[in-house]
């Protein structure tokens, strides 16, 4: 069976960490490096995996419900410490995305950005791998409301003046899955990020991606999951 339905979407909208940038270690180990420091009740890398894709606020009350207002603050601090300290490396795109997001541009398609970075972390690392003025647009969890909740896409659609429909969310994890299914977008999921795509399958997306090259031959109509 082939799949068309690509060549309705004008939109591409793509989370950042584990989707298009490798940094789903880097992101576990900071939070572990932060637990650690503040010698809270240590968790596993899994549980710090798990939360790859929330908002900061979010995560460290998902890791942490108990904690005080002012724990949950420390904790935060000593995350971007640890991250911002770790990044001085950059992480790497991800093998083809850079291409495909240039042959989707070059397509005459839109592309953003949803993510549960911060505008303040995001603009930092665009700005290393120079691609500040790439994408149409972004949006970050500190300036909406964290995934899954929708908001983040009904505004980036707002902006467009496209419909959910015109439009096509590729992520990899369930936060991003769910945020696409609550706004009524189509869902593309990768099987390579933070989150097992037996996770993903539940949220039922157009297909699953072994690499992002295959969205430009989605979108043409080409191509052909495996049976």
């Amino acid at each position: 069976m082939k799949f068309v339905l690509g060549q309705m979407k004008k939109l591409f909208i793509f989370d950042w960490d584990g989707t298009l940038i490798d940094s789903a270690d880097k992101i576990v180990g900071a939070m572990l490096a932060a637990i650690s420091e503040l010698e809270l009740e240590s968790r596993t890398d899994a549980e710090a995996r798990n939360i790859i894709g929330l908002g900061l606020p979010e995560a460290v009350q998902h890791l942490y419900p108990e904690l005080s207002e002012a724990g949950q603050q420390a904790m935060r601090a000593a995350y971007a410490r640890h991250f911002v300290a770790a990044d001085q490396v950059p992480c790497a795109l991800f093998p083809g995305a850079l291409e495909t997001l240039a042959e989707l541009r070059d397509a005459g398609c839109l592309l953003a950005i949803a993510t549960g970075k911060n505008r303040r972390g995001l603009t930092r690392v665009l700005g290393g791998l120079g691609l500040l003025d790439f994408f149409d647009a972004t949006r970050c969890a500190d300036e909406t409301r964290s995934k899954p909740h929708p908001q983040m896409l009904h505004e980036l659609l707002a902006g467009f003046g496209l419909p959910a429909v015109s439009a096509v969310m590729v992520g990899d994890t369930e936060y991003d899955m769910a945020m696409a299914r609550n706004a009524g977008m189509d869902r593309i999921a990768v099987n390579y990020g933070a989150h097992a795509v037996e996770r993903l399958l539940s949220y039922e997306p157009a297909l699953v991606l072994e690499r992002l090259s295959q969205l430009v031959d989605w979108r043409a109509g080409g191509f052909e999951p495996a049976p």
